[in-house]
């Protein structure tokens, strides 16, 4: 295809040619030179393209790029605390840094900003590994006596250095946690482990062992400190089943009223003497909660059974259900016992925890029966609280949210005081 240039000199040519010829028809005179004048100017312009170009317009000019960010502005976006490090004094530091270390350590020596020797001594290396980044640098008591850091230090091309702490404090509890529960699981098993060892080793004995007074005694520790280690083993099976599902919302209805009732019953099934003193005060009109059956009755075994077992003999053991003022299902577990101190209390939840270890275990208790049912109460998304009086008993309240399909069963009628587990028992 011709370049567009070269057709427009050709259509000039054209233009020029007939003008002269029109020109010549006319003659020389004044109409003759005219038309020659209006050929060559309209040639000219042709040739010139003052008409509409043919060639496609221009690209327009790219939008010019938006001016890269601050470093101050970097730092900012950065939730963890940031420190940026210039021949050996902070140049920038992000809010988090300024809120742990205080907004005073802007142009400060590094070494004073992070008052710490290990942190000190890698601040004034001078030179940093080629390869990869230097080993984090472990930081207890930054900010507050049990808080721990991480610190971790990269140098840039320009010479300058990024400190970057990282809140460590979390992880090195949950840590801590795990060690404890594997040291004080072991203990709890290896203190009726050895009892049973003893006893059987005292028995094989052909002396000891032929006596039937003295086998009969041995036998029956035995047989309790094997039960011992059984309640053990299946709490820790059970404390593990529910963390696992702690992510996993139920969606069951459950119906609280009629569970109560069958936990009483089945207590009442042990021939313990307490549950003569069981009580049951259940509103009216109590609705559903979306639960986990057995879960739910196994933190009702728990409450109930540690109120009797710490609430003084005779003394009722009352188990209340009801609708608050804030639309939540509540549980109340009281007993009338000795009480606990409330330095006691924020700790009862954790494994293994005991007020008094002894009459824990005098008592049949494995350290893991609150802890299982603060996991339960997590998992239906409610709350537990324990209020304790000294010398006067202690209420363990249970909050959880109702079901949100109207349509659920509802709970039984039952009004005021009732004797619940007597209720069941002589039906």
């Amino acid at each position: 295809m011709p370049h567009p240039f070269t057709l427009r000199t050709l259509v000039a040519l054209g233009v020029a040619v007939v003008a002269i010829v029109a020109g010549t028809m006319f003659g020389g005179g004044v109409e003759g030179v005219t038309v020659m004048l209006v050929g060559t100017v309209a040639a000219v312009l042709t040739a010139a393209g003052t008409g509409e170009s043919d060639a496609p317009p221009p690209a327009p000019a790219p939008e010019p790029l938006a001016p890269p960010p601050d470093v101050r502005e970097l730092l900012e976006a950065i939730g963890e605390p940031i420190l940026l490090i210039e021949e050996g004094r902070v140049a920038q530091a992000n809010s988090g840094a300024r809120a742990l270390l205080g907004g005073h350590i802007i142009g400060q020596d590094a070494r004073l900003a992070i008052r710490h020797p290990a942190a000190a001594e890698a601040l004034t290396a001078a030179a940093l590994p080629d390869r990869g980044a230097p080993d984090p640098v472990s930081l207890v008591g930054l900010g507050t006596i049990d808080q721990r850091w991480e610190m971790r230090l990269t140098a840039l091309s320009d010479g300058r250095r990024v400190v970057h702490l990282i809140d460590q404090t979390a992880r090195d509890a949950a840590e801590r946690m795990r060690v404890d529960f594997v040291a004080n699981a072991s203990h709890e098993l290896r203190t009726p482990l050895a009892s049973i060892l003893g006893f059987v080793e005292t028995l094989s004995d052909d002396k000891a062992g032929a006596d039937p007074q003295v086998r009969a005694r041995f036998l029956n520790v035995l047989l309790g400190e094997a039960r011992r280690m059984q309640r053990l083993v299946e709490d820790l099976i059970s404390l593990s089943r529910i963390e696992a599902d702690k992510y996993r919302l139920p969606a069951t209805p459950v119906d609280l009223a009629l569970l109560i009732e069958e936990v009483h019953a089945e207590l009442a099934d042990g021939r313990d003497p307490r549950t003569e003193n069981l009580i049951g005060e259940i509103d009216a009109g109590v609705p559903a909660v979306a639960g986990d059956r057995a879960q739910l009755s196994q933190l009702l075994h728990n409450l109930v059974g540690n109120a009797m077992k710490y609430g003084r003999a005779g003394t009722p053991v009352v188990t209340r259900l009801w609708r608050d003022t804030t639309g939540m299902v509540r549980i109340t577990v009281a007993d009338e016992g000795e009480g606990i101190p409330p330095e006691h209390l924020p700790r009862l939840t954790e494994r293994f925890y005991r007020v008094d270890a002894g009459r824990s275990r005098g008592l049949g208790g494995t350290g893991l029966g609150l802890s299982i049912v603060k996991h339960i109460v997590e998992r239906h998304r409610g709350r537990l609280d324990l209020h304790s009086v000294v010398g006067k008993g202690t209420t363990a309240s249970i909050a959880l949210p109702p079901i949100a399909n109207p349509s659920a069963p509802e709970a039984a009628s039952s009004k005021g005081n009732i004797n619940v587990t007597k209720a069941r028992a002589s039906g």
